[in-house]
């Protein structure tokens, strides 16, 4: 066929088209315009076929630098714990050295106003700003550590130090020569106190001769204070150091002056691995885990929690090569007996320094009578400031 007869053909067809569609029209009819098809939609990707979520943004308030080695170095190893356990379904962020003061309610209305839905506080002077701030602040969860009051959006945590301080006791009795040992105290509430005694209770188990002399600093973190009372407690005798402050200016005292100490809070054995005998740590990370979970599920609620070595986050780790194996072992019980239960540290009979029993023989303490703890244990000496 010719190009001309195709465009004759095509013209042909034009008109027939032409004539059939007024016909159509002629009759009355009308003929529905078809719908233009719409084209097919690209397969999207599974990620982008629902919008993600925003992450849940966690802030944590320290109450010393992220490099103390001790308290804060322990909590923001949890906060890493908690980015590597979420991923990108989380965003933290942290302020560190905020005071125990007014100050405190003024950080944590800032990191409120960055959208942050929760909020841990991690001493126990920030209980009363953060308490004022929850109250304004509905949508936000507040968790307070180491304090013991709550409201509907604000709870607390706390780790049961004191196993950590009674398994330390234990080596520390048997290494000691002097029988005498010395803790650097830093602020005189039941938790601080517990921890003394219950060090003093290891010790003891023992080693009865032992006696434990206490100097406070009355903060939580000054190591050039730290180092004064680690000294004067030598001076006087002590050869084996506990600390419940939140640097290593303790051990590294110790190492200067050839005697043993414990790490605290964190495993300080580089700071100084001559005098460090062990240290007793904690672990906020499985805690911290669950709370962000708790978040995320939408199941989190009010109430209070004390973790040890049974949940994982209290634990005596890096024991010396200079313990000898017979005292490693002693510990190793404890804390085996710590995490099935066996042991209870605070049952009776025990008696306070005034000779007058605080647990009959038996009896077994509570959570509240563990809280309010404020006298010392027979072995201890001096007085608990504060105490008439």
């Amino acid at each position: 066929m010719t190009e001309i007869s195709k465009r004759k053909l095509i013209k042909t067809a034009g008109w027939s088209v032409l004539a059939a569609a007024a016909a159509l029209a002629g009759c009355g009819k009308k003929e529905e315009a078809a719908p233009a098809a719409a084209p097919a939609p690209a397969s999207a990707p599974a990620s982008a076929a629902a919008a993600k979520p925003e992450p849940l943004k966690v802030a944590f308030l320290y109450i010393g630098p992220v490099g103390d080695g001790g308290w804060t170095f322990a909590h923001d190893n949890g906060r890493k714990a908690v980015e590597k356990q979420f991923g990108d379904k989380v965003v933290t962020t942290f302020v560190e050295k905020v005071p125990e003061s007014a100050d405190a309610e003024r950080v944590l209305r800032d990191v409120a106003s960055q959208g942050n839905k929760l909020i841990f506080g991690t001493t126990f002077g920030y209980m009363e700003p953060m308490l004022k701030t929850a109250a304004d602040l509905k949508d936000v969860k507040f968790e307070h550590a180491t304090g013991y009051k709550t409201a509907e959006n604000m709870r607390t945590y706390d780790s049961r130090t004191y196993e950590g301080a009674y398994m330390a006791g234990v080596i520390a009795g048997g290494m000691t020569k002097t029988n005498t040992l010395g803790v650097v105290g830093s602020i005189p509430i039941p938790e601080v106190i517990r921890n003394i005694n219950s060090f003093t209770l290891g010790a003891q188990s023992v080693n009865p001769k032992v006696k434990t002399k206490v100097v406070w600093v009355n903060e939580w973190f000054n190591p050039p204070k730290e180092t004064e009372a680690a000294q004067s407690l030598m001076n006087g005798g002590a050869d084996v150091l506990m600390q419940n402050t939140d640097s290593s200016a303790v051990l590294q005292t110790a190492e200067k002056a050839g005697k043993y100490a414990f790490g605290w809070d964190s495993d300080m054995q580089s700071y100084a691995p001559n005098a460090h005998l062990a240290s007793a740590v904690i672990n906020w990370g499985p805690y911290y885990v669950k709370a962000v979970q708790d978040m995320l599920d939408n199941k989190w609620s009010t109430g209070q929690s004390w973790w040890g070595v049974k949940e994982g986050a209290i634990d005596l780790v890096s024991i010396s090569d200079k313990v000898p194996a017979e005292l490693k072992a002693k510990a190793e019980a404890a804390k085996a007996g710590l995490k099935d239960g066996s042991l209870v540290i605070w049952k009776g009979p025990i008696v306070g320094q005034d000779g007058k029993e605080v647990l009959k023989k038996d009896e077994v303490a509570d959570d509240k009578f563990l809280g309010g703890i404020k006298f010392y244990v027979k072995g201890v000496e001096g007085k608990v400031p504060g105490d008439k």
